[in-house]
């Protein structure tokens, strides 16, 4: 992966950010079109605030994702981000996401920062992801 640095009127930057969240319960909710859906409303969210996405994985019981993001936004701010905006929308689109779990998301996250050197290794671990044993496409 090449390094490639922002600009903005105080420095230059290149952070990156893997977060890893779950369904409340770890319940796999998260396949078919309700996966689909996932992956197009996280897509849309980081195009509004200027983010980068370098991967991302929807498994049905959590998602991976590997995103570049501004100075001014913290780790958590980032996760949330995605977290709310994304349970706001499939809960009104998939009615059974409501009456099954009392929330969508479980309220923990994990989140690391990502330096240049292993950022290889992170995006190659989010998209090896159906690979890993015990891992199987239900295509639900």
């Amino acid at each position: 992966m090449t390094r490639k640095v922002r600009r903005f009127s105080g420095g230059v930057y290149d952070l990156g950010l893997h977060v890893v969240w779950c369904p409340k319960y770890r319940r796999p909710v998260l396949g078919g079109r309700v996966a689909e859906r996932l992956d197009e409303l996280i897509r849309q969210k980081a195009e509004a605030r200027g983010w980068e996405i370098i991967a991302l994985e929807v498994m049905p019981d959590h998602v991976h994702l590997f995103v570049k993001h501004d100075p001014k936004s913290s780790a958590s701010y980032v996760a949330n981000q995605f977290k709310g905006f994304t349970s706001r929308v499939l809960r009104e689109e998939f009615p059974h996401l409501k009456s099954r779990m009392p929330t969508l998301w479980s309220s923990s996250y994990f989140a690391a920062s990502v330096g240049a050197v292993s950022a290889a290794s992170v995006e190659k671990y989010i998209n090896t992801q159906w690979e890993r044993p015990g891992k199987k496409g239900d295509g639900s």
